[in-house]
């Protein structure tokens, strides 16, 4: 996650723009193809085609350009000759189309989570790995400057000695949101692991972040996982959830998420210290360092486009921000609310309805509260008293 990178706007020799194939152009795969137009006004990238099961009509494309268009990946990937797939596809079709695209030769920007579980990883990560593409993990927060910035202080002592990580995702989101596609809410589906909850997707980044800040990003870095998966909706997945997390070199960390909170707010990280703390909102790349004796600094920092960096990795050699070794650990988290046991509901007395923007909402009383004070004192739900938090937890070695 180290390396300056490259802006392409300084250099003076021109490069030939990289072929791009977009699998996915809709919901949050729109993100990635204003991202690429972005990059194609930059001279980095071609938009040469887009996956998708009903081709995106005049409108979607308006400003888009004319790409070839299929529902075949493999066909598309073999006329358009992409250097570079990026997949925004349903969870559980990430392994088999990384393993498509790195067939043909095409590097490969996955959204996360990279696998629905940690057999599927391996087999994506081996895969990819055997083919000789690069392939990077699209955990935007990883690519922020902040991450790097913050590990060196808490290695330098600025803070004292680390005592642990915690993260808090207090997002609202309403019932329409779990029926947006037919995986939505679901821990499987036809038989195959999805595992679609707090966590794994919407939240995913605050589990990612905390791990990644700590310096336990590999598999072989989690000594163990302890899981509180609750829903609230009648849902399959978990909608408000809480894992501990103890790293090999002892660490914990605990990340507090729910979708049915009383109001939304930014997702954050804190690094705790004998001596000070490190607040890190990962979507605004926004710093606040707290030290005894020193008055309160905040910083912002920039960030690193993954897919910017891809590109970089390929023309000039940069290293990688999120190869799938960097999400192992993310990956055992995954496999630990995958085995876990199915979600315990909320009893209907500690949540209500409200509305939404789409539609009705569930509101579990009292958890932004309960979410700030997990990554505060760096403990689950049952031990903060809530009486809806399951008890025994899940524990996953």
């Amino acid at each position: 996650m180290n390396g300056t990178p490259v802006h392409r706007e300084d250099m003076d020799t021109p490069r030939t723009p990289l072929p791009v194939v977009l699998a996915g152009a809709r919901g949050h795969g729109r993100s990635h193809l204003l991202n690429i137009r972005r990059l194609e006004g930059r001279g980095l990238v071609r938009l040469a085609g887009i996956c998708e099961l009903r081709p995106l009509d005049a409108a979607e494309l308006d400003g888009i350009g004319a790409p070839e268009q299929s529902a075949d990946l493999e066909a598309l990937l073999a006329s358009t000759g992409a250097r570079i797939a990026v997949l925004s596809t349903p969870i559980q079709t990430h392994t088999d189309m990384a393993l498509t695209a790195a067939r043909h030769g095409a590097h490969i920007l996955l959204e996360k989570p990279p696998a629905p579980s940690y057999a599927e990883y391996r087999r994506m990560a081996d895969g990819v790995e055997a083919a000789g593409v690069a392939c990077q993990i699209g955990f935007q927060s990883l690519g922020s400057h902040a991450v790097p910035a913050i590990r060196r202080m808490v290695a330098e002592g600025a803070i004292g000695e680390l005592l642990g990580v915690g993260a808090a995702g207090a997002w609202v989101r309403d019932e329409a949101y779990f029926r947006r596609a037919p995986w939505a809410g679901h821990r499987r589906l036809g038989g195959a692991d999805v595992v679609d909850g707090a966590l794994t997707n919407p939240l995913a980044h605050a589990v990612a972040t905390a791990l990644a800040l700590s310096g336990a990003t590999r598999a072989e870095d989690v000594e163990h996982i302890e899981t509180e998966l609750l829903r609230a909706h009648a849902i399959e997945s978990d909608d408000t959830s809480a894992v501990r997390i103890v790293t090999s070199a002892g660490t914990r960390i605990t990340v507090a998420a729910t979708l049915c909170a009383e109001r939304s707010s930014e997702p954050y990280v804190v690094v705790h210290g004998t001596r000070g703390r490190i607040t890190f909102w990962y979507r605004q790349d926004r710093v606040l360092v707290q030290r005894a004796g020193h008055g309160p600094v905040e910083t912002e920092y920039a960030r690193t486009d993954l897919l910017e960096n891809l590109v970089a990795h390929l023309t000039d050699g940069e290293q990688l921000r999120v190869p799938p070794a960097a999400t192992g650990a993310f990956m055992r988290v995954v496999e630990a609310v995958r085995t876990a046991p199915d979600p315990l509901a909320i009893p209907t007395a500690h949540w209500h309805t409200e509305p939404g923007e789409s539609g009705p909402r569930r509101v579990v009383d009292g958890v932004d509260a309960l979410v700030d004070a997990s990554a505060d004192g760096l403990r689950l739900f049952s031990e903060l008293g809530a009486s809806w938090a399951p008890s025994p937890r899940a524990v996953a070695r």
